[in-house]
């Protein structure tokens, strides 16, 4: 399908004006059947998960099951909730505190690095980011001994804080802000605000950070999401008493029977804050990405 638009352009006499079509393109049936078709299968394992978590034990097996959920949902969310092995409330406010915090450190420590990558002239400046770049390639499981050794020997294993410490910077968001406020900020600005007076920790503040709010936006929500989603760090070094919302629900499969329709309303229970999240904040995640797709 076609749209056309019309733009009228002026001839030498003003009376005279002649109009060129300009043909664009609109989205045609393939592109929303695929869009139809990614949105089935984005909604479909949370939409799963509710149908097991409202129904019984016997649901998951049963081959006959409805495709309509039951009515049990509230009853499986409550065991879940008034569970005492699972501290269910304890783990929610870990999760939320951990995370919040870890996306508001790195969105701060990327913010300041990005700027004085991109912006700032200092010998060794390209070499030092492409060393923080290559970082990203050391996988995570190669540090899990020797942090373990470490929050041991100064008795943090089990408090929530050995969590927190090591992801309060990023070298994915560092790059991210860098290769953003490249695109995002003229020198010309900087260097008008320089000449005006203005010292380089103000021109960051009124220029870098209103600039790189966009990116901001979507680094702390996908920072936010993964440290909400974390568990095989967590699971290492955090106990029973003290644990995040992943951890505290994989205690759920820790009997001799599973019943997977309470496992399941637990798992649409943790999905509920990121939802609520997204519904709030997702303005800013599609002009984060529509802006970094614009300057990129």
């Amino acid at each position: 399908m076609t749209a056309t638009s019309t733009l009228v352009m002026k001839d030498a006499p003003a009376a005279k004006r002649r109009t060129v079509r300009i043909r664009g393109s609109r989205p045609g049936f393939w592109v929303y059947a695929g869009l139809a078709v990614v949105l089935i299968a984005s909604v479909f394992p949370l939409y799963f998960s509710f149908l097991i978590g409202s129904g019984d034990s016997s649901t998951l097996r049963d081959p006959d099951k409805s495709w309509i959920p039951g009515g049990n949902f509230i009853a499986n969310a409550l065991s879940v909730v008034n569970d005492p092995a699972v501290n269910f409330w304890r783990a929610l406010w870990n999760s939320v505190w951990s995370s919040t915090l870890i996306a508001v450190s790195v969105v701060v420590f990327s913010t300041l690095a990005g700027w004085a990558f991109a912006k700032l002239r200092f010998p060794g400046g390209k070499a030092l980011l492409a060393f923080v770049v290559a970082t990203m390639a050391v996988p995570q499981q190669l540090g899990v001994v020797p942090m373990y050794i470490l929050f041991s020997e100064i008795g943090w294993t089990g408090k929530i804080g050995a969590i927190i410490i090591p992801a309060l910077t990023s070298a994915f968001g560092v790059f991210w802000m860098t290769q953003y406020l490249q695109q995002a900020v003229p020198d010309e600005l900087i260097e008008a605000a320089r000449m005006d007076g203005a010292s380089m920790i103000r021109t960051f503040w009124t220029v870098g950070v209103t600039a790189a709010r966009p990116a901001a936006a979507m680094l702390f929500l996908f920072t936010f999401v993964t440290a909400w989603n974390n568990f095989f760090w967590p699971f290492i070094v955090l106990d029973r008493q003290n644990p995040t919302l992943p951890v505290a629900l994989s205690l759920l499969q820790s009997n001799h029977f599973v019943d997977y329709s309470i496992v399941l309303a637990g798992v649409v229970l943790a999905t509920l804050p990121l939802l609520l999240l997204f519904a709030v904040a997702g303005k800013q995640l599609v002009s984060g990405i529509m802006a970094g797709a614009v300057k990129g």
